[in-house]
């Protein structure tokens, strides 16, 4: 694999899209203070190097609610009976692919994973219990938690101003 320098218009760019990945290259130039073809260069390369992983637009579930109703957010915490490499990957594997779970964490000390899950209703996530939890002869304890109000979402790495 090909070395990759980042310097601080790097970085600039990185943190100018975490903030609004939606903005025009002229628009993404200008706040940085390079030019176009600069930033769109810039930018490309980023991507090639796999820095921006994906762009994704972020949904309101306030402004949603009125038409979907509002749902359930929660954070379990999954503790299984075997740790080994095997039983953990298998878990992970299996989780990841449902669709309800929005992000799945393997985290030590205490619980083997935290996932951050989305269902409809009570009987949404009961059904996504039996078929994450229950039916898994090597989940030991799992703990849920339920989201009351979201006061912050903000998915983003914290950045330097400048390489290190």
């Amino acid at each position: 694999m090909e070395s990759f320098v980042i310097d601080s218009i790097d970085l600039r760019l990185l943190q100018a899209l975490q903030d609004d990945a939606s903005r025009t290259n002229q628009q993404l130039a200008a706040l940085v203070h390079v030019s176009p073809p600069t930033c769109l260069r810039r930018v490309q390369k980023l991507r090639a190097a796999g820095l921006i992983e994906r762009e994704v637009a972020l949904l309101s579930p306030d402004r949603l609610a009125p038409l979907l109703g509002h749902g359930l957010q929660a954070v379990v915490e999954v503790s299984m009976d075997r740790q080994d490499a095997q039983s953990l990957d298998a878990f992970e594997a299996r989780v990841v692919e449902d669709d309800a779970v929005q992000q799945c964490y393997r985290v030590s000390p205490g619980p083997d994973f935290v996932l951050i899950v989305g269902a409809r209703d009570m009987p949404d996530y009961l059904a996504l219990a039996q078929r994450l939890f229950t039916q898994d002869a090597n989940v030991r304890n799992v703990k849920a938690f339920f989201s009351l109000k979201r006061a912050k979402f903000q998915p983003r790495l914290p950045l330097p101003a400048a390489v290190p």
